[in-house]
């Protein structure tokens, strides 16, 4: 049994948040400490070449991310390595600082290995944040920044917030992800639609030349999210990530009906979204592949479905710290048994093959 294991039942039985906050705590407090940090870096962190990838000229050394929301204050970057990631996610990220939605406002349900959240964009604000990122940038992992607009600002200033956040981050992070997918903000999957992505897109391009993702929901229609994809590749997105997280309820018995579901009951639907979209836009664009990945058996399944890149935040609440190393060393297995001698082989294989239709 490991240590995570022993001390896992004193961490369910305090509540999310405070426990986050603590294990941020603690990551803030370790990066000072090198005789006790670069060890783990040592130990959790793989470089493989097999696992090595240049996208949109950013190097990847491997392809486990951590998700939006996990370090939502840019306070862990450093720490980024202890866990083994081999890329990150900051925020959500707002122009102006905000509470966030009262708390409480996140739930484990244990049985099924999955969190529920409500928080609401809770974050310190761009101008702090910025700052925080002009220490270490440019750090030795991709950077990318989680953007989304104010609780308080109406849907139809939303591109402005957009616009704000890009032209204060643009010099301080690697990429950019678009997020009009969360459920916590009212009114922001609203922003889910045509007129909007082309116009944003748009506008924001005209301010970087970093990459500028598109972050989707894994609750629109089939029809809605194919359209989506193909709309937002048109119109500038540099890739896509599916998924945000889900307000189907159904997946787990629960009496809260607020706030997005991630883990483990978000794993098959992510992979159906996952599908879908690389049907119509692989090898135009990457992809990143989040929800319910908590094993290298599915990280391999989501890799041989289009994406090039993934993403986990609740398999360390579930797995603990050592998920992200098993998932690498565990894919290397997979490249070696199907016979590839790099991950760029296997991304994309199981992607039904498009026929093309003479005029």
């Amino acid at each position: 049994m490991s240590f995570f294991d022993t001390i896992k039942p004193l961490i369910y039985k305090t509540d999310p948040e405070i426990a986050h906050d603590i294990v941020e705590l603690i990551f803030k407090t370790v990066r000072r400490c090198p005789l006790f940090f670069n060890p783990l870096i040592e130990k959790n962190f793989v470089n493989d070449p097999m696992l090595n990838q240049k996208i949109w000229n950013l190097e990847f050394k491997n392809p486990i991310g951590v998700a939006a929301g996990f370090d939502k204050n840019a306070t862990m970057i450093p720490a980024w390595p202890v866990l083994g990631f081999g890329w990150g996610e900051i925020g959500a990220v707002t122009p102006k600082p905000q509470p966030g939605n009262e708390k409480p406002r996140s739930w484990r349900h244990i049985k099924y290995e999955a969190i529920q959240n409500a928080y609401g964009f809770n974050n310190e604000g761009v101008e702090v944040i910025k700052k925080r990122l002009e220490k270490i940038y440019p750090f030795v992992l991709p950077i990318g920044a989680n953007i989304g607009k104010n609780k308080t600002t109406p849907e139809d200033k939303a591109i402005e917030d957009y616009k704000i956040l890009v032209e204060k981050l643009k010099d301080v992070v690697d990429f950019f992800v678009i997020n009009i997918s969360s459920p916590n903000t009212p009114g922001l999957r609203d922003l889910l639609n045509a007129q909007f992505i082309s116009t944003l897109f748009k506008e924001l391009k005209n301010k970087t030349d970093k990459p500028i993702l598109i972050k989707f929901s894994p609750d629109m229609e089939d029809e809605d999210i194919i359209n989506l994809a193909n709309l937002s590749v048109l119109h500038g997105a540099d890739g896509i990530i599916v998924t945000n997280t889900t307000v189907n309820y159904d997946l787990i018995d629960t009496p809260i009906k607020k706030g997005g579901i991630s883990g483990k009951p978000l794993a098959q639907r992510s992979y159906e979204v996952l599908r879908l979209i690389a049907g119509e836009v692989f090898g135009k664009v990457p992809i990143i592949s989040v929800g319910g990945i908590d094993s290298a058996e599915e990280a391999y399944k989501r890799i041989k479905a289009g994406a090039s890149l993934l993403q986990i935040y609740t398999a360390i609440i579930y797995k603990g710290p050592g998920i992200v190393k098993e998932i690498n060393e565990g894919l290397i297995k997979f490249l070696k048994k199907d016979g590839f001698s790099h991950i760029s082989e296997a991304i994309g294989v199981e992607v039904p093959k498009k026929i093309e239709h003479k005029a």
